[in-house]
């Protein structure tokens, strides 16, 4: 069995890089506990603010193994920024993150999954639909891209970036789902809500019962109703202490 080798960026970068290597990190192996990792196939990118530098995971490293000091730094064209760190990412798979990062500076995280919820809902013709709170989170930003295959095609970013546009949740149509936010936590916790709602509309059409659908004018207030539960903050910078705590508990590792 090949060793694994352990790099150590600690105090060799900014204390924000390395904050959001941490928090990365600590998303990696969030991914892995939730059961939304895809052995080595998915990834979570975040671009350092105020920089064309974007952090990824190693390709050919599981979750449960990525830390802040393995994940790789990367400019917008997914070249490393050192040559000499030893690992390298799936280009295929930088494609999507490359095309989102370019136009999206606000929005400093990307996550992408291929659960099997979320590839069986983005391939219904019908899509997500309003059937419960989780899925009315979703739908008040809700975008689609079509499937392309592979995504090596660099023609398809101009696709991905127009129909993304400005919102925080993408089903890939056959592919999977695609999630966006300002911090690592809010990305994580907009991918959790559209999860439970792809796995929620699952399970009521399943019954064959005719369902409840939640109202348009719930959708469009949610945002604002949320606001008031999270007292100003986003439901990421909510929750996302306790995510950390979590993992943490589990293995500190994450972290070095």
């Amino acid at each position: 069995m090949q060793e694994l080798v352990k790099p150590n960026l600690k105090g060799k970068v900014s204390d924000l890089e390395w904050q959001l290597r941490v928090d990365l990190a600590a998303c990696y192996r969030l991914l892995a506990l939730h059961g939304w990792d895809d052995l080595i196939y998915t990834h979570i990118s975040v671009r350092i603010p105020d920089t064309e530098h974007v952090l990824i995971n190693a390709f050919g490293l599981t979750f449960e193994e990525i830390t802040a000091s393995n994940l790789v730094k990367i400019d917008l064209e997914g070249n490393k920024i050192d040559p000499e760190f030893p690992f390298e990412i799936n280009p295929a798979g930088y494609t999507i993150h490359s095309a989102i990062h370019e136009v999206r500076h606000d929005d400093i995280c990307a996550l992408h999954v291929h659960t099997n919820e979320t590839i069986a809902i983005a391939s219904l013709k019908q899509g997500l639909q309003p059937l419960s709170q989780y899925a009315a989170f979703a739908l008040a930003s809700m975008s689609y891209h079509d499937y392309e295959g592979l995504a090596v095609n660099q023609d398809e970013k101009l696709r991905l970036q127009q129909d993304l546009g400005d919102k925080n949740f993408m089903l890939l149509r056959n592919h999977g789902a695609l999630t966006m936010g300002r911090t690592i936590g809010d990305a994580f916790m907009h991918m959790y809500d559209l999860i439970r709602a792809c796995q929620v509309q699952l399970h009521i059409q399943s019954t064959g019962q005719e369902p409840i659908y939640v109202p348009q004018s719930v959708i469009d207030g949610i945002k604002a109703q949320a606001n008031v539960v999270h007292t100003g903050l986003t439901g990421g910078q909510k929750a996302w202490p306790a995510m950390l705590r979590r993992v943490h508990k589990i293995d500190p590792s994450f972290a070095e």
